[in-house]
C-alpha cells in the first residue's frame, strides 16, 4: 500500500491543533494504560492498521501485556480488564459507532459509575480524536511502521 499523501505536511497548522487536543488528553488524569486501551480499541473497530500498530507498540512500552492486547477485541469475554476499563471500552464502543448506537442510557450509566464529570468528558474527547486520526490514516492510506524479522536459517 502506498500513502496518498503527506498529510501533515499539507496542513500542518490543521494537525497542531488535533495534536494540542491529544496533549491534553495525556495531562487531563486518565490512565495512560487505559488511554491506549482506548485508541487501540477504536482503532479495531475502524480497521485502522497505521493506528492499532502505533497504540499497541505504545501501550507495550507502558507495561500493558500481551494477552490484554491479544484479547481487547473480546474483552467482554475475559476477566483481565477492569470495570472502570469495561465502563471506557463499552462507552468507546458506542461512541465510535454512534450513528448506530447513539450512546444508549445503558452505557452512559456505566460510564458514570466510573468516570467523574470531567473524566467523561476527557475520555469522550479521547474517542473523538483517536477516531479522527483513525479517519486521517485511513483516508489518506497511512503505512504503519514494519519492522523486518531475522530470516531464520
Amino acid at each position: 500500500m502506498k500513502p496518498r499523501m503527506n498529510y501533515y505536511q499539507a496542513a500542518p497548522e490543521t494537525f497542531k491543533a488535533l495534536v494540542a487536543v491529544e496533549t491534553q488528553i495525556k495531562a487531563s488524569g486518565l490512565e495512560q494504560s487505559l488511554i491506549e486501551l482506548v485508541k487501540t480499541r477504536a482503532s479495531q473497530i475502524n480497521g485502522c492498521a497505521y493506528c492499532i500498530a502505533v497504540h499497541t507498540e505504545d501501550a507495550r512500552k507502558r507495561g500493558e501485556t500481551e494477552q490484554r492486547l491479544y484479547l481487547l477485541n473480546a474483552w467482554r469475554e475475559s476477566p483481565l480488564y477492569t470495570d472502570r476499563e469495561r465502563a471506557a471500552l463499552a462507552w468507546t464502543e458506542s461512541v465510535t459507532l454512534i450513528a448506530q448506537t447513539h450512546a444508549p442510557d445503558d452505557v452512559y450509566e456505566q460510564v458514570r459509575a466510573q468516570f467523574s464529570d470531567a473524566e467523561t468528558v476527557n475520555l469522550t474527547m479521547l474517542i473523538g480524536a483517536i477516531n479522527a486520526w483513525n479517519r486521517i490514516a485511513i483516508a489518506f492510506r497511512a503505512v504503519h511502521p514494519v519492522k523486518v524479522k531475522a530470516s531464520v536459517a
